[in-house]
């Protein structure tokens, strides 16, 4: 991954917010987040539209997905540099529902990133017929960042492009 072959496309400009957008730009791929709910491992829910005001990256994947699991270290050096940073929220949301798996895999790779699942439909801009997929939603609610396959989100490129959105 460290040869550049799974990096993300981190565009170069941030997301502009809402009074910023013009009618040409609601046919760009940025859209207002729609509501999804989540749960963690406990069992309590989250709706991603009560998130705003922070910079959300949400990461869907399944236990079993190799690609998945490849990625995973890179998401766990992005999370530990900002998972005190209460401007920005990390979702690893498996889709299968496997709370026992998913726990035996943080567990066996030493990861500590928090666990969420599916408990609505989850739109098809942010999660398509592929996993991984990885969405950053900004400040906004509006999604700013969207990549479907592997990548290495430890590179500084993408740390850039997270800082200038909690920065927005």
């Amino acid at each position: 991954m460290k040869i550049g072959l799974f990096k993300p496309d981190v565009p170069e400009q941030p997301t502009p917010t809402p009074s910023a957008a013009n009618s040409e730009q609601s046919a760009s791929p940025m859209v207002m987040t729609e509501t999804v709910t989540l749960s963690d491992e406990t069992g309590k829910t989250v709706q991603t539209h009560n998130l705003q005001g922070k910079v959300v990256f949400i990461n869907f994947w399944a236990t079993w997905c190799g690609p998945c699991r490849a990625e995973m270290p890179s998401i766990q050096k992005l999370y530990d540099k900002y998972k005190d940073n209460e401007k920005v929220v990390f979702m690893l949301v498996e889709i299968e529902h496997n709370l026992d798996g998913a726990k035996e895999f943080l567990a066996k790779e030493k990861l500590n990133m928090p666990i969420y699942f599916p408990e609505s439909d989850i739109p098809a801009t942010w999660l398509s017929n592929s996993i991984p997929s990885t969405v950053v939603l900004n400040k906004q609610g509006q999604l700013a960042f969207d990549h479907k396959g592997m990548a290495d989100y430890s590179t500084k490129e993408f740390e850039d492009f997270l800082i200038s959105l909690i920065n927005q």
